[in-house]
């Protein structure tokens, strides 16, 4: 089939019949004994944390400088900071629960101290490495899904509710670069501006860390030519075109191709999409939805730990 601007609207009715059609199907039964099964491999990632957090520190050269040493050496900081964000409380009650937990870290600490850690660079560093450290130790395909969320700043205000992706005050957003075989977050964006904005951010960590996206599928927010351009012949792009689509170009040509192929493989691959989606739901229902830090540089270390975490607690099995 040649596509042409006159068969482009022919071509898209299509692909939302064939979506219409797979949505009205019953969904496939979760299978929740082999999710059961596959928690071991949560447990076992807790259990080797202190070590990962030990070889992620250990990749870090430090030169001593002038001032009072550090009240904990860095895989202690790294530690408490993981715990910390794990728990989704206030650093004031952060200090609280240390007073329990104390004896864990071997260190009496003030809310002050806690919220400090969210700007200790050789902290930051260490969280880096780790999720190197964890994406190396899985099998991660080159398949790929992406999507943006935001995050507020104020509890009276929630992204659901409200989800303008105009950059306005309130919101910090994210974009998270999902693994379809795995679960886990390979790339991650952050942007007080825009979800393009951390869509870029996240595209070019993932160029430093040198993983090869061979598939992708992206929400029709990310269905630009600017944003096409970023990825290279050999990786296949799973975007649905807008209604108003009416230059094909060279960018476009080779997605309508894939499209008038086989319309419902085609559905079926972007709809894996919806994994960044249940990925958002789960990371704010265990980590929170809220970012309490004032500082820029503070929210992002929170938006980062929450990919991290998810990396540390996800469990992904195949439906069907």
């Amino acid at each position: 089939m040649r596509i042409t601007e006159k068969t482009i609207p022919g071509l898209l009715d299509a692909l939302d019949s064939v979506k219409k059609e797979l949505s009205e199907k019953e969904p496939e039964k979760y299978p929740f004994g082999e999710w059961e099964r596959k928690r071991a491999v949560v447990k076992e990632r807790l259990r080797n944390l202190p070590d990962y957090v030990g070889r992620a520190a250990g990749m870090i050269k430090i030169v001593k400088g002038p001032g009072q040493p550090k009240k904990m050496d860095l895989s202690k900081r790294t530690l408490l900071f993981i715990f910390a964000r794990m728990m989704d409380k206030s650093n004031r009650d952060m200090e609280y629960m240390l007073n329990i937990f104390g004896p864990l870290f071997d260190v009496d600490v003030s809310y002050k101290y806690i919220e400090r850690l969210y700007s200790d660079e050789e902290v930051e560093m260490t969280l880096h490495n780790l999720l190197i450290l964890l994406l190396q130790n899985e099998s991660v395909s080159g398949n790929f899904s992406g999507d943006g969320t935001g995050y507020t700043l104020s509890v009276a205000r929630h992204y659901r509710t409200n989800p303008e992706k105009s950059g306005k005050r309130g919101y910090l957003y994210a974009f998270r670069l999902i693994d379809i075989d795995t679960g886990l977050y390979v790339a991650l964006g952050y942007s007080s501006k825009s979800e393009m904005d951390a869509f870029n951010k996240a595209m070019k960590m993932l160029g430093a860390l040198g993983i090869r996206i061979d598939s992708i599928s992206l929400d029709r927010y990310y269905s630009s030519r600017k944003v096409l351009q970023i990825f290279d012949r050999e990786t296949s792009v799973y975007v649905i075109p807008k209604k108003n689509l009416s230059n094909v170009g060279c960018y476009w040509a080779k997605i309508l191709k894939r499209i008038s192929e086989n319309p419902e493989e085609y559905v079926r691959r972007y709809a894996k999409r919806n994994l960044s989606e249940s990925g958002f739901s789960a990371d704010k229902r265990r980590f929170g939805w809220k970012i309490r830090q004032k500082r820029d540089d503070r929210r992002e270390m929170a938006i980062f730990s929450i990919g991290l975490l998810h990396n540390i607690f996800t469990v992904k099995v195949k439906v069907g």
